[in-house]
Formats: structure tokens, sequence, C-alpha cells
């Protein structure tokens, strides 16, 4: 089993850098998660301990995710988690973005298979995604990414609904696997709560960083 990696706790919060490959609450096929691993850690220093999900990331991203330790603070996290939360991602996308920043502004609908689209009337989820350049190579476009909602699979379909899926992202129309995973990480997380303000940053995984340097 996979140590968990903390990168922030007190008395109400526990923040993690979530391994690509793993799932944050069960879906009912597998038994490993994050959650179970926090749950676990918690309860090794007292048994009535309790941890709670505040919000996910998919199975293949990696990166900064926050759990409650107390049902006050997921409920006061959870009703307003879009207006607390700054999150911001790095994807490596696929071929030679044009634009070096733009807004993308989706509606999202699922079909039956879980995969969700991009709805060409207007109906659905509305889902707003932010972007930047910070690097280019050959083949490539990284890209720092912030959410101003925060909708299932909304950064994977954003981009490729430009035709410049993330790398390793088959499901949505990747053709590259170059780093043998999912090319993207929640980078960084920042929340305000009972007039603290908190910054996480969850450090780039090592497939990332080769396209991260400039040059």
């Amino acid at each position: 089993m996979k140590k968990l990696d903390i990168i922030y706790e007190d008395k109400n919060i526990l923040v993690v850098n979530k391994p690509s490959k793993m799932l944050t609450i069960s879906d009912g096929t597998e038994a490993k998660t994050l959650y179970e691993m926090a749950r676990e850690y918690v309860k090794k220093k007292h048994k009535s301990n309790k941890i709670f999900i505040v919000h996910r990331l998919d199975k293949d991203t990696s990166g900064v995710i926050l759990f409650a330790k107390t049902e006050e603070i997921k409920k006061k996290l959870q009703e307003h988690w879009n207006e607390l939360a700054s999150r911001e991602y790095i994807a490596i996308l696929e071929g030679n973005l044009k634009e070096n920043k733009g807004i993308i502004k989706n509606y999202l609908l699922e079909d039956r298979t879980h995969k969700v689209y991009v709805s060409k009337d207007k109906k659905g989820d509305f889902a707003e995604t932010h972007y930047e350049v910070i690097n280019r190579t050959n083949k490539n476009t990284v890209v720092k990414v912030s959410i101003k909602t925060g909708k299932k699979n909304q950064i994977r379909v954003a981009f490729a609904s430009l035709n410049h899926p993330i790398i390793g992202d088959k499901k949505y129309g990747s053709m590259t696997n170059p780093i043998k995973r999912l090319g993207l990480h929640a980078h960084k997380l920042a929340i305000t709560i009972d007039n603290k303000h908190f910054e996480w940053i969850a450090k780039l995984p090592s497939g990332f960083t080769q396209y991260c340097k400039k040059g």
C-alpha cells in the first residue's frame, strides 16, 4: 500500500497529494481509495477520528485534495466550494495550441457510458475553464488551468473541444501517452475559511517536469 503523501494537517482539515490511478472515493469496483487511506490514517491516531470528502479528482488526475475532519467544516466548505476555493492545474496537451491564453465556456452533458460531452444547444451544466500557456515543445503545449466551476471531467472535455486533448486521455481523443498516465495535475489549491487564507502546492510528478522546463 502506498503511503499517504500529506501536504498539510490541522485539527479541522487534512490536505494530501493524490497519486494518479487512484480513486478519490469508491465507485464500487475498487476498495483501496484515497478516502480509505485518509480514514485509516486519522483512525490510527484515535479510533473515534473521522474524515469527510469535500471534493474529488478524477482517478487518473494527481494533485491536491482536501479532506475535512468534522462534519461542520465539510458542510461549510462544500456549500460554498466554488466561492471559497481557487484551483490551479497543470495540463500537457497534444499539439500546438494557437492562443497563449483564453477562456473556454461549455455546457456539459453526460451519456449512458458516463462520458461527458459538449452540448450543442446550451443544455446541461455550464463550465468555465481559464488557461494560460506556460511552455511549448515540438509536439505539446503545457498550460496552467484554473476553473470557475467544478464539473465532472471539465478540463479534459474543454481541451478536447479545442482538438487538443490532454496526453494520455484516450477517453477524450488523445492518441499519445508519453508519460504513461493522464497529463493532468492539480498543482495548487487555495481556500479562505473563517478569515484564514491557506494555499497548498502539490509538487509536479516526475513525468511532468521535462515538459515544464523552458528551452
